[in-house]
C-alpha cells in the first residue's frame, strides 16, 4: 500500500496515456544511468590526452560513478519509501544533471572524477526509485510485468547504445559533449515527473541503517581504491596491504552487523534463496567481464589499431546489435521456465569471446575481433532476464524491491571490479595507456567469467533450488522484521 499527499498529481485509473509518460520518464532515466556507465569508454584517450591523465585515473573516471551508484542504491530506495518516491526522484534528477554540466566543464581529471561523484549520486536516487514508481503506477499484474519488460529492455539498449553514441559525439564535438547529452534530457524528464509523477510512500518503510551504510562504502571503496593503485604502487607496498586488511574487516563488520540488524540494509536471508543468491554472483562476474573488456577494448582501438573514436565505437556494434536481439529471447526463455538454457548460453558465448580476443595485438584480424564482440553481445542479451527473475521469483511483494536493489548493486559492484582488475592487467604489461600487447591475463579473466555464469546456471535451476525460493519466501511472510 502507499499514500499520496493532498495535491499531489494523481493517476486516473484509466489513465493509460499518462501512465504511458510515467513509464517514459522512468525509462529515460534508467537509459541515462546505465548509459553513462558506457558511453565514456570511448571518450577515455581523448580524455586522457586533453586532461593528461594516466591509466588509473581514467580507470577513477569510470569507478568513481559505478562506485557510488552501487554503494547508495539500497539507502536510495529505502528513503524513498519513507520520505515520498516522487521527492527523491526530482532530487536524482537534479543532481544527475547538475553534475554531468560539471563533468563537461571539468578542468582536471580529478575534477572529473568528483563531479563523476556527484553525478553518481543522483544516478543512484533514480533506478531503484523509478522501479518503485512503476509499481505504484501500474496496479495490474499483467500490465505491471509489461511495464517493468519495457523498463529493463531500456536498459540493455543504453549499454547498447552507449559506446557507439559516445564514439560519434566524441569525433564530432569533443569528448565533453558525452555529458552535455543528460543534460537537456535530465531537465525535460525533471519537469514532466514535477507535472505527471504522482507523489507515493511506503505504509511501513524501512528504518534507516547508517552504520551498514557506511561500513557498505568502507568495504567497496578499500577494495576498489586498492585494486586500482596497486600495479603503480606495487603489491606488497604497505598501502596496499592496508588497503586489502581494510576492505576484509570492513566487510567482517558489516556482515555482523547485518546479523544483528531488525531492518538491515541487506537482509542475510536473501542468500538463502539459492537463485537469488547464485544471481548476485553472476550479476558481478558478467558486469566484471563487461566493464573489464569495454574499457580495454576501446583503449585497445584507438590505441593500438589507431581508429578514430566514431570508428572504434562502430567496431563495438556487433555487441549493441547482439544484444538487442538475444534480450526479449532470453526473456522468452525464462517465462517459459528455461532460465537454465539462457545462464548457459551466455555463459559459453561469454568464454567463448575471451577465447577469440586471446593474443588479441596490432596484428590480429579485424574479423575475428568483431566475432568475439558478437558473441559477447549474445552473453550480455541472455544474461539480464535470468539475474532480474532470480531477484524477484518467489519473494514477498513487500520485499521484491529490496532484493531487486541488490542485484542491481551487484552489477554496479561487478562494473567497478571489472575496471579496476582489467587495470592491474594492464599496468602490469604497459606501465601506461599507450598499449602495445594486451597479454593473455585480461581474456582469461572473460573466459573464467564465462564459465563461472554457466556453471551456475546449472547449480541455480535445479529442484533443490525451487524449494530453497519457497523456503525463502515463506520465511520473509512469516518472521517479518
Amino acid at each position: 500500500m502507499s499514500e499520496r499527499p493532498a495535491g499531489a498529481p494523481s493517476l486516473p485509473t484509466n489513465g493509460d496515456a499518462r501512465r504511458g509518460v510515467v513509464l517514459a520518464v522512468c525509462c529515460s532515466s534508467l537509459f541515462l544511468v546505465t548509459m553513462d556507465v558506457t558511453i565514456i569508454n570511448v571518450a577515455l584517450p581523448a580524455i586522457g590526452r586533453d586532461l593528461h591523465a594516466p591509466l588509473d585515473g581514467l580507470q577513477w573516471c569510470i569507478d568513481a560513478y559505478t562506485l557510488v551508484v552501487a554503494s547508495f542504491l539500497m539507502l536510495a530506495g529505502s528513503t524513498a519509501d519513507r520520505v515520498g518516491r516522487r521527492r527523491v526522484f526530482k532530487t536524482g534528477l537534479t543532481l544527475f544533471s547538475l553534475g554531468s554540466l560539471l563533468c563537461s566543464l571539468a578542468p582536471s581529471n580529478l575534477a572529473l572524477v568528483l563531479c563523476r561523484v556527484l553525478q553518481a549520486c543522483g544516478g543512484s536516487m533514480l533506478n531503484p526509485v523509478a522501479m518503485s514508481i512503476i509499481a505504484n503506477t501500474y496496479l495490474d499484474p499483467r500490465e505491471r510485468a509489461r511495464a517493468i519488460g519495457v523498463w529493463g529492455a531500456s536498459a540493455g539498449l543504453s549499454l547498447a547504445v552507449g559506446p557507439i553514441l559516445g564514439g560519434v559525439l566524441t569525433q564530432s564535438v569533443g569528448w565533453r559533449s558525452v555529458f552535455w547529452v543528460n543534460v537537456p534530457v535530465g531537465l525535460a524528464a525533471l519537469a514532466v515527473t514535477t507535472r505527471v509523477v504522482p507523489e507515493s510512500r511506503a505504509a511501513h518503510p524501512r528504518r534507516p541503517d547508517p552504520l551498514g551504510q557506511t561500513l557498505l562504502v568502507i568495504t567497496l571503496f578499500a577494495l576498489t581504491a586498492t585494486l586500482i593503485e596497486a600495479p603503480r604502487l606495487g603489491w606488497s607496498a604497505p598501502l596496499i596491504l592496508g588497503g586489502f586488511g581494510l576492505a576484509a574487516a570492513g566487510l567482517a563488520l558489516l556482515l555482523a552487523h547485518e546479523r544483528s540488524r531488525p531492518q538491515p540494509l541487506i537482509d542475510l536471508r536473501f542468500f538463502r534463496s539459492i537463485p537469488l543468491s547464485t544471481a548476485t554472483v553472476v550479476a558481478v562476474a558478467a558486469f566484471t567481464a563487461y566493464s573489464g573488456s569495454l574499457f580495454l577494448l576501446t583503449l585497445y582501438l584507438q590505441e593500438v589499431r589507431h581508429l578514430s573514436p566514431a570508428a572504434a565505437g562502430g567496431c563495438l556494434l556487433p555487441t549493441a546489435l547482439a544484444q538487442v536481439v538475444c534480450a526479449p529471447l532470453s526473456g522468452r526463455l525464462v517465462a517459459a521456465g528455461r532460465t537454465r538454457r539462457a545462464l548457459v548460453i551466455a555463459g559459453v558465448a561469454m568464454a567463448g569471446s575471451g577465447a577469440l580476443a586471446l593474443g588479441l595485438d596490432a596484428a590480429t584480424p579485424l574479423w575475428r575481433l568483431l566475432l568475439a564482440l558478437a558473441s559477447f553481445g549474445i552473453a550480455m542479451g541472455c544474461v539480464n532476464a535470468p539475474i532480474t527473475n532470480a531477484a524477484v521469483s518467489g519473494m514477498p511483494r513487500a520485499q521484491a524491491g529490496l532484493a531487486s536493489g541488490l542485484t542491481a548493486s551487484s552489477r554496479q559492484l561487478g562494473a567497478t571490479l571489472g575496471v579496476a582488475l582489467v587495470g592491474t592487467f594492464v599496468g602490469r604489461a604497459s606501465g601506461g595507456v599507450h598499449l602495445s600487447a594486451l597479454g593473455r591475463g585480461p581474456w582469461e579473466l572473460l573466459i573464467g567469467c564465462g564459465l563461472l555464469v554457466a556453471a551456475l546456471g546449472i547449480a541455480a535451476t535445479g529442484a533443490r533450488a525451487r524449494r530453497s525460493v519457497l523456503a525463502v519466501g515463506r520465511l520473509l511472510e512469516e518472521e517479518p522484521r
